[in-house]
């Protein structure tokens, strides 16, 4: 079977880092680049954090470019304290020696999609939308050239995890949101609603540990370091391993269960900014634009997460 050409648009971030190592053990797709966005830190870090971990994964010729440094018409916000100061605090690992790409992210995603076959590009932001929104108003043609987006972000019965009403990936850049939510290419939404029932317990991080490789261990620890804000937080046995789920899907679609439905971003609101507003039951007229998911088998999920893991 020819691999699924994919595109990570990402602002590593642990869970972001397991995604990344989920997607390169994993035959069946073709990862044609990594972009990196500010979000869970700053630019610098992303683009710094996500050569870490292809090196990591022994991918060093996997390219890697930077982004956007800030959203389209807000000040950047950060979550060093979730993530730590590196955004990949938990274990120490080398400084990357692979080069970061001179070609500018947004440029690279346009290049992409107008040098490949139309609907065989599918894109998967695992951060802030800036990257892909910058993309599709400075090249408009791509849009349709994109044969899906996977992205993790938003929540609707969970509500938000930045704001009462927001998610964070949303939250930090809803104007950018809102253009890719408005503009046409099949999406497929994780938002909190999943992911949160996704958590690290302790079974499941010794199961990283016990597969006794270095890429295991690395795993094992971020996610220790990860979690601890988040059993804080919701008094959970373990914390939301978020990013993942959009790979995951790729791989194991039945994973997931949801709804195509209509999904609008709040942008006015200072009470409600980022907000997906999600209509789950279908109470307006508004056309569905999201395959957004309610549901996932967590033990399947783990299953093939550390499967794949163990592959590296």
């Amino acid at each position: 079977m020819t691999p699924r050409k994919i595109i990570i648009d990402t602002d590593p971030g642990q869970d972001d880092a397991v995604a990344i190592l989920l997607a390169l053990a994993s035959p069946e797709l073709e990862v044609l680049g990594i972009t990196c966005v500010a979000g869970n830190v700053p630019l610098a870090l992303t683009a710094r954090n996500a050569r870490v971990v292809c090196e990591l994964a022994g991918r060093p010729a996997v390219p890697v470019f930077a982004g956007c440094d800030r959203p389209l018409a807000r000040d950047l916000v950060t979550a060093e304290y979730v993530h730590g100061k590196s955004g990949l605090d938990g274990i120490a690992l080398p400084e990357p020696e692979m080069p970061l790409q001179p070609l500018h992210a947004v440029d690279f995603i346009i290049e992409s999609l107008r040098a490949l076959p139309e609907g065989t590009v599918t894109l998967c932001p695992l951060g802030p939308l800036t990257n892909i929104a910058t993309a599709f108003t400075r090249a408009p043609e791509i849009v349709s050239r994109v044969a899906e987006i996977v992205l993790m972000g938003g929540g609707c019965f969970e509500g938000g995890n930045t704001t009462p009403a927001a998610e964070f990936n949303i939250y930090v850049d809803p104007e950018a949101a809102d253009i890719v939510f408005k503009s046409g290419v099949p999406l497929v939404v994780m938002p909190l609603d999943v992911t949160h029932r996704v958590l690290t317990t302790r079974a499941r991080i010794e199961g990283f540990r016990a597969l006794g490789t270095r890429v295991g261990h690395a795993v094992a620890s971020w996610t220790d370091f990860f979690e601890r804000f988040d059993m804080a937080k919701y008094g959970s046995d373990g914390a939301p391993l978020h990013d993942p789920c959009v790979i995951a899907y790729l791989l194991a679609p039945g994973l997931f269960q949801g709804r195509h439905i209509n999904v609008e971003i709040e942008t006015a609101s200072a009470l409600t900014r980022g907000m997906t507003v999600a209509d789950w039951w279908h109470v307006t007229p508004r056309p569905p634009n999201a395959m957004f998911m309610r549901e996932v088998d967590a033990d399947g999920f783990f299953a093939l997460l550390t499967e794949r893991i163990g592959r590296l």
